[in-house]
């Protein structure tokens, strides 16, 4: 394989207090000839030097704070110099050919502002979805050539960007802590007429649901209330900043209804697991709806 496609290239992983066993084995799957550097959401990142003497090809930098998704990943990419990013969650493992198959991707030929991967059918069954999709049900599978489809959407693991194509490299919305980045992001470049790819050879596997909070058992209600809040949040701003504030309250009315009848129900049945998810999908929707910023947080 020629080594210049690889020097164009880095591996921006966003951390946020991750696993180390999960990520030791997303590290293992990435070409050492490749850059790759870390971001830790946080103000310290343990076993740093560790992690350092076993990688060669590994570089860290700390926030100093949790940033979340869209901004973290926005401050790695001003930390590299090459013209592609490879935005990769840590909770995934990459297959055995995927820098192989890369390099057709990385040349001056083919024009691109982000490309997405693809996911074993055993995973796909698993998992219930695919790494892409549309918008529309309307829309049908377009074939760009033997190793490309043209989608509208890509999932946000694992997406490829060509960074000279972003301003000042801003890749995500800012406003977003956590979810709905990767629509958002596919639908504003939609909007301005770019077209979204997804690679039909270039193969990962996504764990999923493997974050440092949600693997702890003890943590696993505070996950639950963070993830019921940021969703709804997400999911109301992600509709109003791309559609209309009067689509995105349409979508999400009866939701909020909703989440107001079954916090009374589960209240008298005595569930308080399944009040606090519809509490915190309710504050988290309310919020957004009447226009605040993405304030929850946790501490782990």
């Amino acid at each position: 394989m020629n080594n210049n496609f690889l020097d164009k290239l880095t591996v921006v992983i966003l951390t946020y207090k991750t696993n180390e066993e999960i990520l030791n084995n997303c590290l293992n799957s990435i070409d050492k000839r490749v850059k790759v550097k870390i971001i830790e959401n946080s103000k310290n990142f343990e076993n740093k030097e560790k992690f350092l003497k076993k990688f060669s090809n590994l570089s860290i930098d700390c926030t100093g704070e949790n940033l979340g998704f869209g901004k973290g990943n926005n401050f790695g990419f001003r930390q590299i110099n090459t013209k592609y990013a490879f935005a990769l969650s840590p909770d995934t493992i990459l297959d055995k050919d995927f820098f192989e198959n890369i390099k057709i991707y990385l040349n001056e030929k083919f024009e691109f502002s982000i490309l997405g991967v693809n996911f074993y059918d055993e995973d796909i069954k698993k998992n219930g979805h695919r790494s892409y999709g549309y918008f529309s049900k309307n829309n049908l599978r377009k074939e760009y050539n033997e190793t490309l489809i043209e989608v509208d959407w890509i999932i946000g693991c694992a997406i490829i960007i060509n960074l000279d194509k972003f301003i000042d490299k801003i890749v995500f919305d800012e406003n977003i802590f956590i979810y709905f980045e990767d629509f958002d992001l596919c639908k504003t470049l939609i909007n301005k007429g770019k077209k979204i790819f997804a690679s039909k050879i270039l193969f990962i596997k996504h764990i999923g649901n493997s974050s440092s909070i949600a693997i702890i058992p003890e943590l696993k209600s505070a996950s639950n209330r963070f993830r019921s809040w940021h969703w709804r949040w997400s999911e109301f701003y992600f509709y109003k900043k791309n559609y209309s504030y009067f689509c995105a309250f349409r979508k999400c009315f009866f939701k909020l209804l909703k989440f107001i009848i079954l916090m009374f129900y589960f209240k008298i049945r005595l569930n308080e697991e399944e009040f606090v998810k519809n509490k915190y999908s309710f504050l988290g929707l309310y919020n957004s709806i009447i226009g605040k910023k993405s304030f929850y947080r946790i501490e782990n």
